[in-house]
C-alpha cells in the first residue's frame, strides 16, 4: 500500500504578521522553524522514497528540517512551481484586517473562500488546482502506483486543491478546509491510488 504524507509549511513571518503571501518569499519564524522539526519527530517510522515541494522558500526550509530530524535529507526532492501556493495578485503583501477595511468584509470573503473568483491580478482555488492536480497526476501520483512512500511539503491553497481530488471534495465542502501548518497528514493509497484511509499524525 502507497502512503503519502501532505506538510503544510511551518509558520512563516507573513502568516505570523496576517499577511496575504502568495507567491513572495518569506522565511519561516523561529515557531515556523520549531513547527518543521516537531513534524518530523512525528515521522519517524516512515521511510521515504522521495519528495515533492514548491520552489518557495518556506516550503522548502519545512521539508529540510522534517527530512533532517528523521535522517532522510539524502532523498529524491523534486521542487516545482506548479506546487506553490495560491497567487494572490495585488493582495500579495497587505495585512488582511487592512484589506477587510479598504475592500469591505463580503468582497474579502468572497476573495478567499469562493472556489472560483481570484484576487485582483491573482488566482481562484480553480486556478491553483488547474496546476497542481495535472503536476500530482503526471508526475507524483505514478510513484504511489509503485507502492512508493511519498511526502508533499507544500502551502495551505495547494494542499486543499490537492485533498480536494483525494477526498473526492465538493466545492462547498473545500472550502471549509483549513489545513494546520507543520501537522503531517497522511493518507494511505490502494493499487489503483484510490484514498483508503486517512488522519493526521
Amino acid at each position: 500500500m502507497a502512503r503519502l504524507v501532505l506538510l503544510r509549511h511551518g509558520e512563516s513571518q507573513w502568516n505570523l504578521e496576517n499577511r496575504f503571501t502568495g507567491w513572495v518569499d518569506v522565511p519561516l519564524t523561529p515557531r515556523g522553524v520549531q513547527e518543521a522539526k516537531n513534524a518530523g519527530d512525528k515521522l519517524r517510522g516512515f521511510k521515504f522514497d522521495r519528495a515533492f515541494t514548491s520552489v518557495l522558500v518556506r516550503a522548502n526550509e519545512t521539508l529540510r528540517l522534517a527530512l533532517n530530524a528523521i535522517g532522510q535529507s539524502n532523498i529524491p526532492v523534486e521542487k516545482d512551481k506548479a506546487l506553490n501556493e495560491r497567487m494572490y495578485g495585488e493582495l500579495q503583501g497587505l495585512n488582511k484586517a487592512e484589506t477587510t477595511k479598504k475592500y469591505g468584509e463580503a468582497q474579502v470573503k468572497i476573495w478567499r473562500r469562493s472556489y472560483d473568483v481570484p484576487p485582483p491580478g491573482g488566482e481562484s482555488l480553480k486556478d491553483t488546482a488547474e496546476r497542481v492536480l495535472p503536476y500530482y497526476e503526471q508526475t507524483i501520483k505514478p510513484h504511489l502506483l509503485k507502492g512508493e512512500t511519498i511526502l508533499v511539503a507544500a502551502h495551505g491553497n495547494s494542499l486543499r486543491a490537492l485533498i480536494m481530488e483525494l477526498e473526492q471534495l465538493s466545492r462547498e465542502q473545500v472550502l471549509e478546509l483549513n489545513i494546520p501548518t507543520g501537522a503531517p497528514l497522511l493518507y494511505e493509497l490502494d493499487g489503483t491510488g484510490k484514498v483508503v484511509n486517512h488522519r493526521y499524525l
